[in-house]
């Protein structure tokens, strides 16, 4: 008898390619505009779906609902609010905005990896949008997302974190200007020497001062598995803010709800080395950055999950070890559907 051994997540991963530069290329031929340069209204056509799972988030979920109906864009806009067991009145704030978002209300916490796959699951559009109930977005960020949606591409945002300012109406106090791209840790990154990394296991010798971003010529030098430092493709997938085409989520079976009983993070990564699992490439748009409000009580909420990191990656390396997520789309319906019967879902 022939034994066959399917190749782990970790070894399909060292051979996938993130050289997106072709489509990068292609879309500057074809629509006369460069690819990090915010983006005219006309140009992001079509339709997305934008996620947002809160729990306990009215302190900034009304500014961000703000921010998608101020959105300079020709695309048909839906947005689904994913309110998961908040205490606070999260879910009432979504349905009292004029938005008038999509509002799914979990019946008790089961983490932001369930509340997203429930968004996933209510989505109309080819193309997902995630987005933290904390990211102000700049008024092109869905017009940058819908001229450059491609069924092969992870679009990934950045964040400039700023510390809650209360304001008027149940909103944050917002800084004026842009956003500063520089501010993402994926762009400017310290470590510390004699201090073993989260992600790698390596213990850096001297203290480093790098920029992933542009060390990596916009993460296309992250294919086939290579890093920099403690930073690799799956890495730089971070659900904050980025874009995904919808069948390829499913094809994966969307986030696994299992980060969410252990802690937090890490599920966006392991959603990422899936998705690359599957060819799919990741593509930064430089332009495309938010302003992250930080919570009220920023000091101990960053405590307590930082406390649980470890636990959360170590689960992410075990599935790692493990044949990638292929063809779960009917096992995704099956497992969202048991939760959407629980839910509660105004339209």
């Amino acid at each position: 008898m022939t034994l066959t051994f399917e190749a782990t997540l970790r070894e399909t991963l060292r051979n996938r390619s993130n050289d997106y530069l072709p489509l990068l290329r292609r879309f500057e031929h074809d629509r006369g505009h460069r690819w990090h340069d915010p983006t005219p209204p006309h140009l992001g056509s079509g339709q997305i779906s934008v996620i947002i799972p809160a729990r306990d988030m009215a302190y900034s979920l009304l500014a961000v609902l703000d921010s998608i109906a101020a959105q300079q864009t020709d695309a048909r806009t839906e947005v689904i609010v994913v309110d998961d067991g908040s205490a606070d009145g999260t879910g009432q704030l979504a349905r009292q905005h004029p938005l008038r978002p999509i509002v799914a209300q979990l019946p008790a916490p089961l983490g932001a990896a369930a509340a997203r796959n429930v968004g996933v699951a209510l989505a109309t559009s080819e193309t997902v949008v995630f987005a933290d109930a904390d990211m102000i977005l700049p008024p092109h960020a869905l017009a940058d997302v819908a001229a450059r949606a491609d069924s092969r591409l992870i679009l990934v945002g950045f964040r400039h974190n700023i510390p809650y300012r209360p304001g008027g109406d149940d909103r944050p106090l917002m800084p004026g200007g842009p956003a500063d791209l520089a501010a993402d840790h994926r762009v400017n990154w310290r470590a510390p020497a004699g201090q073993q990394l989260i992600y790698s296991g390596i213990t850096l010798d001297q203290p480093v001062e790098g920029r992933p971003l542009d060390a990596t010529y916009d993460l296309r030098q992250l294919g086939f598995a290579r890093t920099y430092y403690d930073w690799d493709l799956p890495r730089m997938v971070v659900t904050a803010l980025l874009a995904a085409p919808r069948q390829a989520v499913l094809e994966v079976g969307g986030f696994d709800p299992r980060f969410g009983a252990i802690g937090w993070g890490s599920e966006d990564t392991y959603l990422g080395a899936a998705l690359i699992g599957v060819g799919l490439m990741v593509a930064p748009l430089r332009q495309l950055v938010c302003y992250h409000v930080n919570p009220p009580d920023e000091a101990s909420s960053w405590a307590a999950k930082l406390a649980t990191w470890p636990d959360t990656v170590a689960f992410y390396r075990h599935l790692l070890e493990q044949p990638p997520p292929r063809r779960r789309a009917r096992d995704f319906d099956r497992q969202v559907m048991a939760l959407l019967w629980d839910c509660e879902v105004t339209r």
